[in-house]
């Protein structure tokens, strides 16, 4: 999967995805630009086809909310790193059931939390 590591969580999770050789995950400390707006990093995700893995779950779901096609947002809960990746593996994994995950996220929000609750939603909503 094509991913956005956003710099509320550490950057190692971008290492950790891309040492599996099956995922391109992207942390912005890892490319100069820590600090951007969340309307940037969106702007950016979308110019590169890439879900966007975050804490930051009402800031992301509104805007997310209003493109008519978006690669996906990922949701993680406030957890420790080590956490963080295990929820996100388990999160992928889920995915893959479905599908290709890339495929499965377009206009989807999956979120993820520690009782091992997956919850995956359109979004925008379909009407």
């Amino acid at each position: 999967m094509k991913l956005f590591i956003d710099e509320c969580l550490s950057p190692l999770l971008a290492q950790r995805l891309n040492e599996t050789g099956e995922h391109d995950a992207l942390h912005p400390r890892d490319y100069g630009r820590a600090g951007e707006r969340d309307d940037e990093v969106l702007a950016r995700c979308l110019a590169e086809d890439r879900t966007i893995v975050t804490e930051n779950a009402v800031d992301f779901r509104k805007l997310v909310g209003k493109q008519e096609l978006h690669p996906g947002l990922i949701i993680l809960p406030n957890v420790t790193r080590d956490e963080s990746l295990i929820l996100l593996l388990a999160g992928i994994a889920h995915l893959e059931k479905l599908g290709r995950p890339q495929s499965v996220m377009v206009n989807h929000v999956l979120e993820l939390e520690t009782t091992d609750r997956i919850t995956l939603y359109a979004l925008p909503a379909i009407e």
